[in-house]
């Protein structure tokens, strides 16, 4: 199974549907919130090119993007190969 790393912050729906999402398909994953640890929104940012919006969410070396990516991933059936690569 793939590390997955989350980026998150207080009050997010979208974080939340990530979150569920990933835990419904039994995925463990690191949660890292921006509002809590400073340095981790310029990581973010470094690691996204730029990224200001939340969720940010990687799959082992891939860069999935938000909510909608990842949600569009497993609509596409896509996920789960994702996930076990």
């Amino acid at each position: 199974m793939q590390k997955v790393e989350i980026y998150t912050g207080p009050m997010c729906n979208y974080c939340s549907a990530a979150k569920h999402l990933l835990s419904k398909k039994k995925v463990d994953y690191k949660e890292f919130n921006i509002a809590t640890d400073p340095t981790k929104m310029q990581e973010m940012q470094k690691r996204t090119n730029g990224a200001r919006t939340i969720p940010q969410i990687f799959i082992g070396d891939t860069y999935v993007g938000g909510y909608n990516e990842l949600k569009a991933l497993e609509v596409a059936g896509k996920l789960d190969s994702l996930l076990k690569i």
